[in-house]
């Protein structure tokens, strides 16, 4: 996948997406990210990018010039073109599987009180929210979608496996994770993960990923219970749940 990122503040990009499985996935060349500066696309002599807004009003709007044409230098046409803006959708997993499956994508960062609404008008397909609250700018929320992106792509985590189990992406929060030690200042490790029987460690698993959903996000506990098929198993344990739920 190419991933372009249109920025006022490219350095803010360079460390976060070299390290780890996002480095290594633009070593591999399985992900190839591009940062261009908005700035460098200024046409008057001081490479200002933002204005008063028309109407009046507190702050400054980013210009259309300079942010349509870089669009234009890196050819965005056709592109799925990503605008990151407290208006937009609020991301979640799905949106994050969808994207993963694009050849392309290209993240446009606003400042101060955001962009001309011409540049969303002409080029941007999605506006995309992290959720319900304002930052300085795009470039952390653009950077939490690539991240989330990126990593659904085959060959970023290596196996299927360690974003299959994850949570949100079945629906449930994951089950809690232990390591060695068993045995730490006390605190032990659940003894069904220590048995060899992975009947038993799959089951244990399942309840706990229901149980977390039900204490933390009781709104996805009811979205998976009305969406999902649930085998038997999964009906008996969210019985008892809702049941103990009730006699709290």
């Amino acid at each position: 996948m190419k991933i372009d990122v249109l920025t006022l503040f490219p350095d803010m990009f360079r460390g976060t997406l070299g390290e780890s499985m996002i480095g290594r996935a633009q070593e591999n060349q399985i992900i190839d990210i591009q940062i261009t500066n908005i700035r460098d696309y200024a046409e008057n002599k001081h490479k200002q990018v933002d204005d008063y807004p028309y109407g009046g009003g507190a702050g400054m709007v980013m210009q259309p010039q300079p942010i349509f044409s870089a669009l234009e230098a890196i050819q965005a046409e056709h592109s799925r073109v990503i605008y990151m803006s407290p208006k937009g959708r609020t991301f979640n997993q799905n949106m994050a599987i969808e994207l993963s499956e694009e050849k392309r994508l290209v993240f446009i960062c606003g400042h101060y009180e955001g962009i001309d609404q011409r540049v969303i008008d002409s080029w941007v397909t999605d506006e995309i929210s992290i959720g319900d609250y304002v930052l300085t700018g795009g470039e952390l929320p653009a950077m939490v979608v690539i991240d989330a992106v990126a990593r659904m792509i085959p060959g970023v985590l290596g196996q299927k496996q360690s974003f299959t189990d994850e949570s949100f992406y079945g629906g449930l929060l994951e089950y809690p994770q232990y390591t060695r030690p068993s045995e730490f200042q006390g605190l032990c490790v659940p003894d069904v993960l220590l048995s060899g029987n992975h009947k038993k460690i799959n089951e244990w698993r399942k309840e706990e990923a229901l149980k977390a959903t039900l204490n933390n996000r009781p709104d996805l506990f009811e979205k998976y219970i009305l969406e999902k098929e649930l085998d038997k198993y999964e009906k008996k344990v969210i019985d008892k749940l809702l049941n103990d739920n009730i006699s709290k």
